[in-house]
């Protein structure tokens, strides 16, 4: 495995090597001790997975106290973790990053970060890892077009939940 930082401290990229032959091929997809040598040094407790149709959004989502681990299972997002930490050099700044099911490249978001993607392909199935187990008092959403972040969504008219239509924007979220 190739594991990169991204720009906003924290967030790292996972590049599995992927063993390709005539049956189809094989990766890791989680490997604990690499994971931690990394910079990764987080148990997971949950598994969670979604399946969603081109153009849907889901986010911007976030629990205290709960860093995840998002994988690609079938299909194309572009994904996206926003800085929420109070008094980080890049609060409301975000990152985004492709993942798809052929290069099968994961994103670590640490706590601190809210979450968000966008299906580009006609559908895809996200698998994320999270640590800490869900917990409705805990779950807090940021507006997905909020203007002080500004994200630059790949699509122009996304199918979104009630909650991610109408969550407050980041000034009015209260943030970690």
């Amino acid at each position: 495995m190739f594991v990169a930082s991204l720009p906003l401290s924290g967030l790292k990229v996972v590049e599995p090597r992927i063993f390709r032959d005539g049956r189809g091929c094989f990766w890791e997809s989680y490997h604990q001790s690499i994971y931690t040598e990394s910079g990764i040094a987080v148990q997971f407790v949950q598994d969670n997975c979604s399946f969603s149709k081109r153009d849907t959004i889901r986010g911007l989502h976030y629990q205290r106290k709960q860093a995840k681990l998002i994988s690609v299972i079938h299909g194309v997002i572009w994904d996206v973790a926003v800085d929420i930490r109070p008094g980080s050099p890049t609060f409301g700044q975000y990152a985004a990053i492709e993942l798809d099911d052929q290069i099968r490249r994961q994103l670590f978001i640490p706590d601190g970060f809210a979450h968000g993607f966008c299906v580009l392909s006609e559908t895809a199935v996200v698998q994320y890892k999270v640590s800490e187990v869900y917990s409705p008092s805990q779950e807090r959403s940021i507006r997905w077009n909020d203007p002080t972040i500004a994200i630059a969504w790949p699509c122009s008219e996304p199918i979104l939940s009630e909650r991610d239509r109408t969550s407050p924007f980041l000034d009015s979220a209260g943030c970690l």
